[in-house]
């Protein structure tokens, strides 16, 4: 994926944050799909407007004070896109090519498919320009059960949006309150917390 050049001045993550940035690069994906797909779709650009809008103002609630927790915290706001592109549906499929098998992820959900490039492209633009830190993404972004679980769920919990990103990024989900972001000392509690024997349990 190739997006919209960022000023010199700000980090890749910085411009992100810039609605006419988000725009272009949001149809630079919309038609990157298209041709490697066939879908053609169409954008609504004032549903798009409040996603960045609606966006931008759940990735400043929970935006780290500490430099460390950063690089987690980019994986955690590309989660928080999907799941507000989700929810105002800015994309809507006028076609797909004919004979198209549905068990294709791209063909299952066209719509889903190109949010979740979307957020994994600058995810990983911005883990890789920011951060020097390589995404590697994960065989389930092409398996049919995991895209019928993922629509499913989110359906019912849109947050898990944020879950399932992770998942299709290759790093380990949240299942749990996936949209609070926890910062490397809150993780590093719970997980000591989860791993302690229950109460009475034998030694």
């Amino acid at each position: 994926m190739t997006l919209p050049e960022a000023p010199t001045v700000q980090p890749l993550h910085k411009a992100a944050q810039r609605l006419r940035w988000f725009v272009r690069a949001f149809e630079e994906q919309a038609d990157k799909t298209e041709a490697e797909t066939g879908n053609r779709f169409a954008i609504d650009h004032a549903a798009l407007a409040k996603v960045f809008a609606e966006w931008l103002r759940a990735f400043e609630a929970q935006k780290p004070i500490h430099a460390d927790d950063k690089q987690a915290y980019v994986g955690f706001a590309a989660g928080l896109m999907l799941r507000t592109l989700l929810a105002l549906k800015p994309a809507t499929l006028e076609a797909r090519p004919e004979n198209a098998d549905q068990s294709n992820p791209a063909y299952f959900w066209p719509e889903g498919y190109l949010y979740v490039a979307f957020c994994l492209n600058v995810r990983g633009l911005v883990l890789e320009n920011d951060f020097h830190h390589e995404q590697h993404v994960s065989p389930a972004m092409a398996e049919a059960r995991t895209w019928w679980s993922f629509r499913e769920n989110v359906e019912q919990d849109p947050s898990l949006a944020i879950a399932f990103l992770d998942l299709f990024a290759g790093d380990e989900p949240e299942w749990s309150m996936p949209e609070l972001f926890r910062s490397g000392k809150m993780r590093e509690i719970a997980s000591r917390f989860y791993a302690a024997p229950a109460i009475g349990e034998d030694d």
